[in-house]
């Protein structure tokens, strides 16, 4: 009688799980282009990194000064956020487009998880301590990654698209 119980109860979660999976796949099929531009948010302050004098005074200044200039954790959220959606974003051009760059799609996925990974680790160690130079280390990190993404991205849009990312993304 348990065992018939763990079996139902097994094939109902597995069945949960794939409408659910299947049901995210069809809404993520579904987004337009303007639905993704949209879902962008504005504020990481990763512009500082994409100019050369201002990422030497990144270098060059104080861990709470950086904290200050990518506006602490919500600029990393920000970041985390918008990179999930440049990654459905260049998901979105591979559906699209036939002719498409493999080689920079492969680099974009990389770059989006390798954000993720380093603002969840800011985020995490900022949430046990003040911003010191550990933090900054992986938000230096995530920030550079987030604007070589960003660059890679406009890239992507430009040549398969012809449409370009908003300045917003900076």
């Amino acid at each position: 009688m348990i065992f018939n119980l763990l079996q139902v109860t097994v094939v109902t979660a597995v069945a949960f799980y794939l409408y659910c999976w299947r049901a995210g796949v069809r809404r993520r099929n579904a987004q337009s282009w303007g639905s993704l531009l949209a879902r962008l948010r504005p504020g990481s302050g990763a512009y500082e990194l994409s100019n050369q004098p201002l990422r030497e005074e990144w270098l060059e200044a104080t861990p709470e000064e950086n904290w200050k200039r990518i506006q602490g954790p919500y600029g990393l959220w920000a970041m985390y956020q918008n990179s999930r959606v440049m990654l459905e974003m260049a998901d979105y051009a591979a559906r699209n487009t036939a002719s498409i760059d493999r080689e920079l799609l492969a680099a974009l996925r990389s770059d989006a998880m390798q954000i993720r990974v380093f603002v969840l680790k800011a985020l995490i160690h900022y949430a046990f301590k003040q911003a010191n130079e550990r933090i900054c280390a992986n938000a230096y990190c995530a920030t550079s990654m987030y604007t070589e993404m960003a660059a890679r991205m406009t890239q992507l849009t430009q040549g398969s698209l012809g449409d370009m990312l908003p300045a917003l993304l900076y």
